[in-house]
């Protein structure tokens, strides 16, 4: 019985589409990561997401988080620094955590134009992504917060990752590039940075 409910539990997860998803909706085009890895670390973003509700309902909608290879990345607005600080908290508290990566922002520390700006850094980056044949834009997600862009993911080499690198920063008006590129021979939970 428990070989068949493993059977058709890959089946499902590798069925109907050539990219796959991890975390809260990051597509995969091709994700290196094993089907156990895979599923360790959905479990761990749902277990965070069911914690972070369970804390306080607002942060089902106000908090993303996201797991590859047991790195975890926020991203969302909270009210208070100290919420910030209780979220980075109840990540790191997450069984399986390896790293995490706060990109969580405080209300009133941006105003409507800034937000604009951020969303069109954000878009700008994405669209390069897309038209660059070097990268998958797919395996990347994307959170500019104050003109400092935030990419996570996954390259396949050492070339794509520089490739991103340098698309990011082509962008005008952008602080930092802050990144957390993980090259595809990385993505193993024996190794430790």
């Amino acid at each position: 019985m428990k070989r068949i409910f493993n059977l058709i539990l890959i089946i499902l997860l590798t069925s109907c589409t050539s990219a796959s998803q991890f975390g809260a909706g990051v597509n995969i085009t091709f994700d290196p990561r094993t089907i156990g890895m895979q599923i360790d670390d959905t479990i761990m973003q749902k277990n965070l997401s069911a914690r972070l509700a369970l804390s306080d309902k607002k942060y089902f909608l106000s908090i993303q988080s996201e797991v590859l290879d047991g790195r975890i990345f926020l991203s969302g607005k909270v009210d208070e620094p100290e919420e910030k600080i209780k979220i980075t908290k109840m990540a790191w508290e997450t069984n399986g955590v390896r790293s995490v990566k706060n990109a969580i922002t405080i209300k009133g520390q941006s105003n409507f134009k800034s937000t604009a700006k951020d969303i069109l850094i954000t878009s700008q980056l994405r669209t390069a992504l897309i038209f660059n044949k070097k990268t998958k834009a797919r395996n990347y997600t994307l959170e500019t917060v104050n003109k400092n862009i935030y990419i996570f993911g996954i390259a396949m080499d050492e070339q794509e990752k520089k490739e991103v690198l340098n698309e990011a920063n082509k962008i005008y008006g952008i602080k930092e590039v802050i990144p957390s590129i993980y090259l595809a021979s990385e993505l193993s939970r024996t190794k430790i940075n």
